[in-house]
């Protein structure tokens, strides 16, 4: 069982990327210890800034930083990123087009024991609707990886948004097929698709091989990359399979559901039933326990499979 968390990749390829890179500068909201860049800070002292519990001010001064040429990376738990500041990323960070990467950490209800407060269940949808705002949601520490590889060449604004536990490995350390903005076929099938994000791909892929064993053939797509999404893929499964059945950890209104379901519905219309967490205040307790209440596990997932081959 893999014991590393995107979160801990983050930092590993950053602090290796920045001795050779001194324009690399990560700032954080008191939050060094939580996102694991406590080795980041002790070792590139003078490539580190800790703003404290100000998140406005995180993403302003990151801006700001950026339009000074540097390659900036500004962490900050999820729910509070992604609400408090929003304003600043949108003016600061979008409109102003400064090569700022936003990682929300602890993102969708890892910290589930502290209820909604603490809960990003919709920061996939602010983010999304603010124009020239990226959105990335890496499945495993081997995506995590490339993605960040990625990015550092990349130069747009962008928001990562990582768990805050060491999550099953869904590819193989050295087979990461690997294309910024375009999704991973993890498994080929011609029956139905389950296109998810971030942690619900590896129970997706577990579903399709629940599924093989009855004898559906089950297709699985990796849509890490929310936004801009791959439209192709999208029109291409819509196409080729009987249905679709999207799986997030987020709300239903505003994320990947509601977009695959736009680009279904202008290209391709077909079935589509979309898995995520409830119009409600989510229940308290350890991730898995959330996700096995609302179903967002390899079983639940294949029941919905079930369902729309009837």
């Amino acid at each position: 069982m893999n014991k590393i968390a995107n979160k801990q990749v983050i930092c590993n390829k950053l602090l290796e990327a920045s001795q050779n890179d001194r324009d690399i500068v990560v700032l954080c909201s008191d939050s060094r210890g939580s996102a694991s860049l406590t080795k980041f800070a002790d070792e590139r002292p003078e490539q580190f800034i800790e703003i404290g519990i100000a998140e406005q001010n995180l993403v302003s001064v990151s801006a700001g930083l950026a339009s000074c040429k540097k390659k900036v990376f500004a962490v900050s738990p999820a729910s509070f990123l992604s609400t408090r500041s929003m304003e600043q990323i949108k003016v600061d960070v979008a409109y102003s087009n400064t090569n700022v990467t936003l990682v929300g950490i602890s993102g969708g209800i890892s910290y589930g024991a502290l209820g909604m407060t603490h809960h990003s269940a919709n920061d996939i949808a602010t983010i999304a609707s603010i124009p020239n705002m990226r959105v990335y949601l890496p499945s495993d520490r081997f995506q995590t990886e490339k993605l960040i590889e990625a990015v550092l060449k990349d130069e747009k604004p962008s928001y990562i948004r990582v768990g805050r536990n060491a999550v099953e490995d869904v590819y193989e350390e050295g087979n990461v097929p690997f294309t910024l903005g375009k999704s991973v076929l993890v498994k080929d099938g011609s029956d139905v698709t389950l296109i998810a994000c971030g942690e619900m791909v590896k129970p997706a892929k577990d579903a399709a091989e629940l599924l093989a064993a009855e004898g559906i053939s089950a297709r699985v797509l990796d849509m890490y990359c929310v936004k801009p999404i791959d439209e192709e893929a999208v029109i291409k499964a819509a196409k080729e399979t009987k249905g679709i059945i999207t799986v997030e950890e987020h709300t239903l209104y505003g994320g990947l559901n509601s977009l695959v379901s736009q680009i279904a519905a202008a290209k391709c219309p077909i079935k589509i039933i979309g898995m995520g967490l409830p119009d409600t205040p989510v229940i308290t307790g350890k991730s898995q326990e959330v996700f096995d209440t609302y179903g967002l596990n390899a079983a639940g997932i294949a029941e919905n499979a079930r369902s729309l081959m009837k």
